[in-house]
């Protein structure tokens, strides 16, 4: 299930972010591969332990906890702690799939990788080139979003990033353990949430509460904790 989440940062904290990475330490993105993803990934990124990163890592994740449409797409347990990275002209990412587990910075706890999250920071006007480009069952999909916008996709699909020709992309990046983590079973839960919402906005028939029942009596059956 691949998922765009409109909106998470308005403009006027867009434009903070883009004061402070303007002024960021970057650093080789091969910090944070695995051995066969460095092969193949040439952009910056910020380290984990750097100031600015930890500030709008924080700002993010507040972001996220105000919006509904990420908790119903993700069923989030643990958010990893967002990451920066940007790509200037001959920069990309190929192809490669997420480690499937990693381990939280500064702590003794590890993450189940079940979703990847691209935040878009750059306006696409700004850069030509750069599109997220996501592998499934029915191919692969394209993914240049507006500042601010966000898409979340399975952490177990084969994606890459395109080179980037003009200008520069500036992206948050991160991942979500969820409490459901089979994607069919998750996209499920998503689809009759989002049915549900529909149906209450025209009607108040008891049909409606059957619904949500079976929605949470799934979710519980489904639910890690």
């Amino acid at each position: 299930m691949l998922v765009v989440i409109p909106e998470i940062l308005d403009q006027d904290r867009l434009a903070l972010f883009r004061e402070r990475l303007a002024r960021a330490d970057w650093q080789d993105g091969r910090i944070t591969a695995g051995t066969q993803s460095a092969q193949v990934k040439a952009n910056q990124q910020l380290a984990d332990a750097d100031p600015t990163a930890r500030a709008l890592g924080d700002i993010v994740l507040r972001a996220l906890e105000q919006s509904p449409l990420f908790f119903s797409a993700a069923l989030p347990r643990h958010v990893f702690p967002p990451l920066f990275n940007r790509y200037g002209p001959g920069m990309a990412f190929g192809a490669h799939i997420d480690n499937a587990v990693r381990p939280v910075p500064g702590t003794a706890h590890r993450l189940r990788t079940d979703l990847s999250a691209t935040l878009f920071l750059s306006d696409p006007a700004d850069y030509d080139g750069g599109e997220l480009m996501v592998d499934d069952a029915y191919g692969a999909h394209a993914v240049k979003l507006a500042a601010g916008d966000m898409v979340l996709y399975p952490a177990s699909s084969l994606h890459r990033v395109m080179p980037v020709t003009r200008g520069v992309r500036l992206a948050s990046f991160f991942w979500i353990q969820s409490m459901v983590r089979d994607d069919g079973e998750r996209t499920m839960l998503f689809d009759l949430d989002g049915a549900i919402q529909r149906v209450t906005t025209l009607t108040d028939d008891p049909a409606v509460v059957q619904l949500s029942g079976i929605y949470h009596n799934l979710l519980r059956r489904w639910a890690e904790l």
